[in-house]
């Protein structure tokens, strides 16, 4: 992607997250881009395609930032890297706090808007099975419905946990132990599948 298109959705995410999807207007967008308005209309063409590309951009960053690794590190356990990938999400830091926000601002709008709706839930399949892998990398007997059964339910957590946490419901400490909780609770269930 160019750097500008880049530098327009990261100014997408903050806007979405600080204002929600409602919120988001393209000449808003184009003053916290640096950038002109018709510049955001030839990247995106409509705000359709702003939001579309802003939810591919924020689960982008989010994979980056559960899956980036040492290189020069041993792999982690199964066990871990499951624990790991699912925990990120819940890190003090300014990205995730964005990109969980705009998250669940994406997910809330996708109530009233049905292009939306579909690429979201294309997402939330996607999401759902990259931890039903992990699961099946924890747990090979167990079959595949029962993981992905399984990850549905992890990733819905995941995301009310987050919801909570960024509204100030919860700490993120001790969000993060309910989630160690959830996935103990899963994985347990899926040792008698």
């Amino acid at each position: 992607m160019a750097s500008r298109s880049t530098q327009i959705l990261e100014a997408a995410a903050r806007v979405i997250a600080r204002r929600g999807v409602r919120g988001l207007r393209v000449e808003e967008l184009a003053a916290e881009a640096g950038v002109s308005t018709a510049l955001i209309y030839y990247h995106f063409k409509d705000r359709t395609g702003v939001l579309r590309q802003t939810l591919e951009f924020i689960n982008d960053r989010a994979e980056r930032y559960t899956t980036d690794r040492d290189p020069d590190g041993p792999p982690p356990a199964p066990r871990q890297e499951l624990e790991e990938s699912l925990l990120l999400e819940l890190q003090d830091s300014a990205e995730v706090r964005e990109n969980s926000t705009a998250w669940g601002e994406l997910r809330a709008s996708a109530v009233f808007d049905e292009a939306l709706r579909a690429d979201l839930a294309r997402a939330t399949l996607v999401w759902v099975r990259e931890v039903a892998a992990l699961l099946g990398q924890v747990r090979p007997a167990a079959s595949a419905a029962s993981l992905t059964a399984a990850a549905e339910r992890l990733t819905a957590a995941l995301e009310g946990l987050s919801m909570r946490w960024l509204s100030g419901g919860i700490e993120v400490g001790h969000a993060r132990q309910l989630l160690r909780g959830a996935i103990d609770a899963e994985l347990a269930a899926l040792r008698e599948d």
